[in-house]
């Protein structure tokens, strides 16, 4: 039977120094540490071989394992994380993500690490209006560019990580990815809140990634409002049961919320004639039979509130879409989660699959089954780190890295060990 080892991502320890992360992990008890890029705390354009030396002594010293190089979906534009991606339309952009993956594997093989992690990016509107480009392929040969960089008799492996929106979104177009790449330095990176996120039946879904999953992140979740975003077409369908929609207008930048519950009209003005012939249009084919209301967009409230973290999560991972059409939607999000107003919407806002949210919780404050997914994996042949990831509690790091090894070492720590730890030793 395989087993998990636990490992935290310095993505959630941001504020602190990275020499200074390293010692928390090891002290709180982890066996690993994520060296996760960031432009602040770990930037590979500004590290240099003798810094890297000292992380790996430091890693040594302090006992824990460096367990994958994350190469940082955040990293270039923290304001549109995860661009340029592998797939971008844009050569330049591709190459940018190119180097930042190969950054990743010159670290890797600096601090003894054999695991180099990224994810393939979303569908955006540049895709969209450039139906002629095939992001798929532009995808397959941007990892093959980085699989060239890895020698053939060395330890290190790039791994594909689905997320929620993304082209490679579920387990097995991950499994479908690596078949096609053919590699055996190309394998799976395994998710768990995205499993959760995007699997019917996730821990089935995990037994059978198990196999070719080298690596884990962990975190926890729950179900959300599932709300979809899309631009107008005569093709449009709904299933309101799956998920109300949020359907975006060009001609007018307006915006049709269909919901059983409160169907909206956002807008600068009252609909005219022909867009309440539209609107009636989109109204009966989703069988909403409430009379929609006009919400005056100018009316939203557009500045900061604590709803912000959770909005831009969700923002992001809408495919499709110009970021400049997904901004625009986000005071209305903001109304619908109450910002200002009594929220009209109780739960976390999801696109995902399934309609749990894609938001990192500290392992146990959700609903994820981590005894249950723990023993899928390696029951079925994982053996290896799993690192929580929890980069929206870096304010609270110190209760996030806490509470996150109390909670999961008693599915992964021996029980003679687990009753020592409770006892106050490491």
């Amino acid at each position: 039977m395989g087993k998990v080892q636990l490992s935290y991502s310095t993505f959630g320890l941001t504020n602190l120094d990275f020499l200074a992360a390293i010692d928390v992990v090891a002290a709180t008890g982890y066996e690993g540490i994520e060296i996760s890029f960031h432009r602040d705390q770990f930037n590979p354009f500004d590290l240099g071989d003798d810094y890297l030396a000292t992380v790996r002594q430091r890693l040594a010293t302090a006992g824990v394992k460096g367990a994958c190089v994350a190469t940082a979906s955040h990293f270039f534009d923290p304001l549109r994380p995860h661009e340029p991606s592998l797939m971008d339309p844009d050569l330049a952009g591709r190459k940018r993500r190119i180097d930042l993956v190969k950054r990743g594997i010159h670290v890797a093989r600096q601090l003894g690490v054999s695991l180099v992690t990224f994810g393939s990016g979303f569908i955006r509107a540049e895709h969209v209006s450039n139906p002629s480009i095939d992001p798929h392929a532009l995808l397959l040969d941007s990892i093959r560019q980085c699989l060239r960089e890895i020698r053939p008799d060395e330890d290190i492996t790039l791994l594909i990580e689905p997320e929620p929106g993304m082209l490679i979104e579920t387990i097995d177009d991950g499994l479908a990815l690596i078949n096609e790449i053919d590699s055996p330095h190309f394998r799976l990176h395994v998710d768990l809140c995205h499993a959760y996120c995007s699997e019917p039946d996730y821990i089935a879904a995990l037994a059978r990634a198990a196999p070719l999953t080298r690596y884990l992140h962990i975190s926890d979740t729950r179900q959300g409002y599932n709300l979809k975003i899309v631009s107008d077409a005569d093709e449009l369908a709904f299933d309101l049961g799956f998920a109300s929609t949020l359907v975006y207008f060009p001609q007018t930048a307006d915006y049709l919320l269909l919901d059983a519950a409160h169907p909206l009209y956002f807008s600068d003005e009252p609909a005219n004639p022909a867009q309440r012939r539209r609107i009636d249009t989109l109204l009966q084919r989703a069988g909403v039979d409430q009379a929609v209301t006009w919400v005056d967009y100018a009316s939203l409230y557009a500045g900061g509130s604590p709803l912000d973290d959770e909005i831009f999560t969700y923002l992001i991972s809408v495919p499709g879409l110009s970021f400049d059409v997904l901004e625009r939607a986000r005071p209305i999000i903001a109304y619908l989660r109450g910002a200002r107003n009594p929220p009209l919407v109780e739960r976390m806002v999801a696109n995902t699959l399934t309609g749990v949210v894609h938001f990192h919780e500290i392992p146990g404050e959700g609903t994820l089954d981590f005894a249950a997914s723990f023993r899928a994996l390696t029951d079925h042949g994982f053996s290896g780190y799993g690192a929580v990831e929890l980069y929206h509690h870096v304010a609270s790091w110190e209760k996030a890295l806490a509470d996150s090894y109390r909670h999961l070492s008693a599915f992964t720590v021996a029980p003679g060990e687990q009753a020592r730890l409770t006892a106050g030793g490491r």
